[in-house]
């Protein structure tokens, strides 16, 4: 779960850029009037960021009572009720639009997480994110991405080594790159990027602890996995789709990272109805 720590600034900057000297429209409307608002999803998916909304919520009006029928990781159905919130009617309208952004982007996110999810059950590969996010947003969508059965990579730059084509040119090679790795962070996980098999065999000698196969042909990752033998975990990266994700799961890679899990971003269509 998120902390506030991670929510809070969010939903102040999505108040103010929203709000900003006060919400004039809302303002026709009675100080007195209370009302209660029914949030309805119109198609299937997983949801997330209740949290997120019980802040935004909280931040405009703290008297606001907000009843959730649903939780985040919970599976969707058209036209399923997720929340119900009650109070001024003032308030309500002014939160709205925050509240359902945040609820529609992290639940579009979890809910493709899914969808790439269901494409590879049965096999022994698991899904990765990577740090390809929206500025500001990467604990958030990381988060919707294991609400919809996929995993995280590294958070940040600091939490685990990804030792690419540029490094290694600028270490002096494989071998030194690895090697630095472990005398400049004793005990960080390291990961490098290969584009061959020879690569491979290097990386391997070194003691990587996972090694990435950048754009590898299915046959190549067949030969990747017999070479390894168990020695490192593969990661495949590159070329991955829709239509290619079941066929490199196959080849028994242990993860297969996917930029496109936060970088394509579709809300799930979500209504909300006063009474």
């Amino acid at each position: 779960m998120l902390t506030q720590s991670d929510i809070a600034p969010l939903v102040a900057l999505a108040l103010e850029e929203d709000i900003g000297s006060g919400d004039i429209t809302a303002g026709l409307v009675s100080a007195d009037e209370k009302a209660i608002a029914t949030v309805i999803t119109r198609e299937p998916g997983v949801l997330c960021g209740t949290q997120f909304v019980d802040a935004v919520f909280d931040a405009v009006d703290s008297s606001l009572e907000v009843a959730w029928l649903k939780v985040d990781g919970d599976k969707l159905k058209a036209n399923d009720t997720l929340f119900t919130v009650s109070g001024a009617a003032r308030s309500i309208l002014t939160a709205e639009r925050a509240a359902l952004n945040f609820l529609q982007m992290l639940s579009g996110t979890a809910s493709y997480s899914a969808k790439l999810a269901a494409l590879v059950e049965g096999t022994s590969a698991r899904l990765l994110d990577t740090r390809k996010t929206i500025p500001g947003f990467r604990l958030a969508q990381k988060y919707a991405v294991t609400c919809g059965g996929c995993h995280n990579h590294r958070i940040g730059l600091y939490d685990a080594f990804l030792i690419k084509e540029n490094h290694i040119a600028a270490c002096g090679g494989i071998r030194e790159a690895i090697e630095t790795a472990r005398a400049n962070a004793p005990g960080k996980p390291v990961e490098i990027e290969v584009e061959s098999l020879d690569e491979l065999s290097e990386a391997l000698n070194a003691r990587a602890d996972r090694v990435m196969l950048d754009n590898f042909s299915l046959d190549d990752m067949r030969q990747a996995i017999a070479l390894n033998n168990a020695q490192a975990e593969l990661e495949a990266s590159g070329n991955v789709t829709e239509s290619t994700l079941r066929d490199i799961a196959e080849t028994g890679v242990d993860f297969i990272s996917i930029g496109a899990l936060t970088k394509v971003i579709m809300p799930l269509d979500l209504s909300m109805r006063l009474s």
